[in-house]
């Protein structure tokens, strides 16, 4: 399925200068630099600017996709509900409103960031200083579509090998951090008992 047959697809809101942060009021904004490595929005840590007459397209909510259209990295992020109010997505995020009865808002965002859908945007990038992905290019994108229940299972296992991968690096790190003073130690031990006139053992 092409990606425009199963969601809206619009750009952010061209900004013409420097968006400066307002101390009251104004409007939320998610900007490339919102989105963590992970792909992760954090509500808490977006700014307000002061911006007037701005059309509705420009505004995500909870259950809506932002997509990094510049840069190395060309991955989409589902809004959750942690988004309280509706935000301005600014370029080069470009905004993606599911269909609901097609596909739900985690898997669009999971299939964008899979090696197919990112091989395609190898193909269509451009710019040779900055990456960028032609609107074209995301209309044109083949998705592969499961039933919702599928969609569901599926971003449920990719969370849970996220999690896994997590959790094994925590505990990578623990054994070597364990090590160190393991080592650090013995380090210490054979110091003092060579001080003392004794030999290692």
């Amino acid at each position: 399925m092409r990606l425009a047959d199963a969601c809206a697809i619009h750009t952010g809101y061209t900004a013409r200068g420097r968006l400066e942060p307002t101390a009251a009021g104004g409007v939320l904004a998610i900007q490339l630099r919102d989105i963590s490595p992970e792909g992760l929005v954090d509500p808490d840590r977006l700014t307000r600017v002061q911006l007037e007459d701005l059309a509705d397209r420009y505004f995500v909510r909870a259950g809506d996709v932002v997509f990094r259209s510049r840069g190395e990295r060309n991955t989409a992020s589902a809004l959750d509900e942690r988004l309280q109010e509706p935000a301005l997505a600014v370029l080069p995020l470009m905004v993606l409103r599911p269909n609901l009865d097609v596909v739900t808002p985690q898997y669009l965002a999971w299939a964008i960031n899979q090696p197919p859908a990112q091989r395609h945007f190898d193909v269509a990038a451009r710019g040779t200083n900055i990456r960028m992905i032609p609107r074209s290019s995301l209309d044109d994108l083949e998705l592969d579509v499961p039933d919702i229940e599928t969609q569901r299972r599926i971003v449920a296992v990719d969370a849970l090998a996220e999690r896994e991968r997590e959790l094994s690096q925590l505990a990578a790190e623990a054994r070597r951090k364990m090590m160190s003073l393991i080592l650090v130690e013995r380090a210490s031990r054979m110091r003092t008992r060579t001080r003392k006139g004794k030999t290692p053992q």
